[in-house]
């Protein structure tokens, strides 16, 4: 008989990333394509990382995964997987074992030349040792198990003869070889209709319930990341902009830059032919950032002390405690308030973005 033990098991989180920075030698000069983020996945969660293209997040997944190799790339800080240092040393033993990635584009990521059998039974040889008849057997277990009709005829196909959601599913089957612990998906759905997206992210929600692994979902959807994870980090400039569980983050979203991506993507509920609400401007340079704020050229709620110095994230009391913002006037709250009223007032921030009465940039 087995007697449970009174004191709280505790289990350490599968990846804990601390002021994590990727910087590239350019003729220009140093691009700080990732600046200090830190971020904390426990084990079996779902994190979404939102924000435009350029954010910085395809990056800093490459990077932690060791898949970005160039000398001229500068890696700074910390990333914990499962306790063990990832910065510094050779990531490769953690590749398809431990660690797997769907990448944006399965018709450049699958090898076109190479029948979709022999991709699966790499990574089942490289990483579970199984050849031959097991390792075909276990390869048409995988392509059952994300969906993919008459898996044993499939098995020679060519990635060209599947449509662009069963390559897809392929990739999954091709990243779930190795049975890894965390699973990143960089725009796993991007290049599909909207009825394929959905059947691919049911798909991967019910592939970590059946197999309790972590994972990283990275999107420019707000929508998905809603639906989809535990918890948000939104990324701008190489920069964290907020950090908090989902339904925190979306019921009460602080950082301008949130509510800025917020009000920029249709909702079930506006009329017909209601005009978005673009975000003016573009993302900055990352040799030549902004002084202050790297949000502030673009931010309705920008006052002089944004353009001075860089606000740092932090918990507030008034939050939950995994709730911080980067911000000087935070949306939401008074200084938030009487920035945006002042702007408007104005007609344009201290930086010269002009504004409509609604507060929509023009």
């Amino acid at each position: 008989m087995t007697i449970a033990s009174s004191k709280p098991q505790t289990r350490q989180p599968l990846l804990e990333v601390e002021n994590y920075s990727v910087a590239f030698r350019t003729p220009r000069g140093l691009a700080r394509v990732v600046d200090e983020v830190s971020f904390t996945l426990e084990q079996g969660k779902t994190l979404g990382i939102v924000g435009e293209s350029g954010s910085g997040k395809s990056v800093l997944n490459r990077s932690i995964m060791g898949l970005i190799s160039s000398d001229r790339q500068i890696e700074e800080g910390s990333a914990l997987f499962d306790g063990q240092q990832l910065v510094g040393q050779d990531r490769q033993p953690y590749w398809g074992r431990r660690i797997g990635m769907i990448f944006q584009d399965p018709m450049t990521s699958l090898n076109p030349v190479m029948k979709v059998g022999r991709q699966i039974f790499e990574p089942l040889k490289l990483h579970r040792n199984m050849t031959g008849q097991t390792a075909k057997d276990r390869a048409i277990e995988l392509l059952t198990k994300v969906g993919i009709p008459e898996p044993e005829r499939r098995l020679n196909d060519y990635p060209h003869q599947l449509s662009g959601g069963q390559r897809q599913r392929v990739m999954i089957a091709v990243a779930l070889a190795g049975e890894p612990e965390l699973l990143i998906a960089d725009e796993p759905t991007t290049a599909l209709d909207v009825t394929v997206q959905k059947q691919i992210l049911d798909l991967l929600s019910e592939l970590q319930q059946d197999t309790g692994m972590s994972m990283v979902l990275i999107t420019h959807d707000l929508g998905v990341a809603r639906g989809r994870t535990d918890d948000v980090l939104v990324m701008y400039g190489g920069r964290v902009m907020e950090s908090a569980p989902t339904e925190t983050l979306f019921d009460r979203m602080r950082h301008p830059y949130s509510e800025a991506l917020m009000l920029s993507i249709p909702r079930l509920d506006q009329p017909k032919h209601t005009r978005l609400t673009p975000i003016s401007g573009a993302p900055p340079d990352p040799i030549a950032p902004p002084p202050g704020c790297r949000f502030s050229p673009r931010c309705r709620y920008t006052q002089a002390d944004c353009l001075e110095s860089l606000p740092a994230a932090v918990d507030n009391v008034n939050e939950p405690a995994r709730h911080s913002w980067a911000c000087f006037h935070p949306v939401g709250t008074d200084d938030g308030d009487a920035a945006l009223a002042a702007n408007l007032a104005a007609g344009q921030t201290v930086t010269g973005l002009a504004i409509r009465p609604s507060g929509e940039p023009s």
